[in-house]
């Protein structure tokens, strides 16, 4: 009789990774943290269950996005947000963001790739995105992401 392995909490060993995303490209930065949050890198994998590692982005503000037209892509990739009240839309292109929160595109990225409830959500609490190559996560002992 053959047993499925299903992974007890005690089995589950959450690390810690540091990714430099100086000149990554955006897509493929993203997909490489999306699976690392979730878990995908380990051989015991089990979808349905939380077994993915923290992850550390530094250097936030070098990203690169990759196209045809790259510079077109900087000012026709548009993100949006809306207040709640009528009129509320606010729209601001990929340059104007990665000038004033390059964190925010990594972590809209990376949250593209995850799954939209509350596993997902919850998953998105294991990334750290920092502007600067500063982060306050030296005591966790990051190791660097292949």
């Amino acid at each position: 009789m053959y047993k499925t392995y299903y992974p007890k909490r005690d089995d589950i060993q959450r690390g810690w990774y540091v990714v430099d995303a100086n000149g990554e490209n955006l897509g493929r930065l993203a997909t490489r943290i999306a699976a690392v949050l979730l878990g995908k890198h380990k051989p015991t994998f089990t979808p349905g269950v939380e077994m993915g590692d923290n992850v550390i982005v530094v250097n936030a503000a070098g990203v690169q996005v990759t196209g045809t037209r790259t510079n077109s892509k900087l000012d026709t990739k548009k993100y949006y947000r809306h207040s709640g009240y009528p009129g509320g839309l606010t729209t601001i292109t990929l340059r104007d963001q990665l000038a004033k929160h390059p964190e925010r595109v990594i972590r809209s990225a990376v949250w593209g790739m995850l799954p939209h409830n509350k596993v997902g959500r919850h998953l998105l609490t294991n990334l750290k995105v920092y502007e600067t190559a500063d982060h306050p996560h030296e005591a966790q002992n990051p190791e660097p992401l292949k």
